[in-house]
C-alpha cells in the first residue's frame, strides 16, 4: 500500500539514524543541557542570522503550540487564528485547556488578512466594554498553512505592523517550515521570519526528524523560566540530546533545505500529471501538499492501492482529499502513484 497521507509516515533521515547508532553509548546531561543541543542551537542561530536567539527543543507540534501560546499570552487574552488554523481545529482544545480562547478570523486559502486583523482589533478596543471581553493577545499563523499555501513577505510585514500597533505577539507555527522555505516562487526566507516574528519554530517531526521541534525566540526574549514552563506542559524531554542531535544533523550541510526541496519537487511532478489528466485542484499550492476535489468513486478506487488524506466533504458526491509528499518520498513511489491516477 502506497502512502501519500502525511509527511511524517517514515522514521528519520538516514544520516540521523547513523549518527544515533554511532553515538548511542555516549552519556549526556539531561533536559537539553548538553553540548549537542548547544551545537544545534548555534547552527540554527547562524541560519536565522540571529546571533542572540534563544533556541529550545520540544518534543512535538501540539505541545509546542500549547506551550508557546500559554507562555507568551497574558492570562486575560486569547490567540487570534484563522478558522482553519491547526490550534483551532486539530489540537483537541489544547489551547483552551490552558485558559486561552482561540479567536478566529476567516481564512483566505488558509491565511489571515492583515486588514481584517486590524479591523478586528480596532472594533474590539472601540467597544466600551472591552475590559469584560477576551483580549487579542497573540496572533498565530502557520507557514505553510493547513492548505499548503504561503504568506508573502509583504503579508508578513503587514501582520507585524498590526501586531505592533495593538501590542500583540506574532507566533509562526513552522511544523512544515522547510517545505515553505524551499517552495518555488516564495520570497520569504528564514532570516525574514526571524526578523518579523516574536517566536517561531522549525519543524522536525514532518521534515526529516524522528520527532521534535526547534523553538526560536530570535530577539532572546523568551518568557522568564521558559524551561520550567516547557516542563509544566509535558514537552521537556529528559533525553534532550536526542532532539539536539537530530537538529544538529538536519542543519549540517544544508540538509534540512535539501530534503524539503525534494518533497516539493515530488509534489510538483504529481501536480503536473493531475492537471494533464483533468483532475480538479481545489487550490494552487507550491509546497508538498496537494489538495484535489475528486468524485467518491475515484477515491474508492485509489484507496485500494494508496492512502490519501481526507480534508473535507465538497458535496454529496465529491470530497476534497490531500496528497502529501515527504522528505522520504521516492521517485519510484511517485511513479506508482502517477500510474494509478
Amino acid at each position: 500500500m502506497l502512502s501519500f497521507e502525511n509527511d511524517y509516515c517514515c522514521g528519520a533521515h538516514p544520516s540521523i539514524l547513523e549518527r544515533l547508532a554511532t553515538t548511542n553509548a555516549t552519556q549526556h546531561p539531561g533536559y537539553g543541557s548538553d553540548d549537542v543541543c548547544a551545537a544545534a542551537a548555534e547552527k540554527i542561530r547562524r541560519a536565522c542570522a540571529s546571533p542572540e536567539a534563544d533556541v529550545r527543543f520540544l518534543v512535538g507540534g501540539t505541545q509546542t503550540n500549547q506551550t508557546i501560546i500559554d507562555a507568551i499570552t497574558p492570562p486575560y487574552a486569547g490567540v487570534v487564528s484563522a478558522d482553519t488554523g491547526h490550534v483551532n481545529v486539530h489540537e483537541a482544545g489544547a489551547i483552551e485547556a490552558t485558559g486561552h480562547k482561540v479567536l478566529t478570523l476567516p481564512h483566505h486559502d488558509g491565511k489571515i488578512d492583515a486588514a481584517e486583523l486590524r479591523d478586528y482589533c480596532t472594533t474590539f478596543y472601540a467597544d466600551g466594554n472591552y475590559e469584560h471581553m477576551v483580549f487579542p493577545g497573540t496572533v498565530y499563523i502557520s507557514h505553510p498553512t493547513e492548505y499548503g499555501t504561503l504568506y508573502t513577505l509583504d503579508e508578513l510585514e503587514s501582520l507585524r505592523a498590526v501586531c505592533d500597533r495593538f501590542g500583540m505577539k506574532l507566533f509562526l507555527d513552522g511544523a512544515r517550515l522547510g517545505y515553505g522555505l524551499t517552495a518555488d516562487g516564495t520570497d520569504v526566507t528564514l532570516q525574514d521570519i526571524a526578523r518579523l516574528t516574536d517566536v517561531f519554530y522549525i519543524g522536525g517531526t514532518k521534515v526529516g526528524a524522528l520527532f521534535g521541534e526547534a523553538v526560536v525566540f530570535p530577539k532572546n526574549d523568551a518568557p522568564a523560566h521558559f524551561l520550567t514552563l516547557i516542563k509544566q506542559h509535558g514537552a521537556l524531554l529528559a533525553k534532550g540530546w536526542l532532539l539536539g542531535l537530530q537538529f544538529d544533523t538536519l542543519f549540517e550541510n544544508d540538509r534540512y533545505m535539501t530534503i524539503a526541496r525534494h518533497a516539493n519537487k515530488a509534489a510538483a511532478r504529481i501536480r503536473k500529471v493531475l492537471r494533464e489528466r483533468g483532475y480538479t485542484l481545489t487550490m494552487e499550492t507550491p509546497t508538498n501538499q496537494i489538495f484535489i476535489t475528486m468524485d467518491n468513486e475515484t477515491i474508492a478506487r485509489l484507496r485500494e492501492h494508496v492512502r490519501l488524506g481526507f480534508m473535507e466533504k465538497a458535496d454529496d458526491t465529491h470530497t476534497v482529499m490531500r496528497i502529501c509528499t515527504a522528505w522520504s518520498t521516492t521517485d519510484e513511489q511517485v511513479d506508482e502513484l502517477i500510474a494509478l491516477l
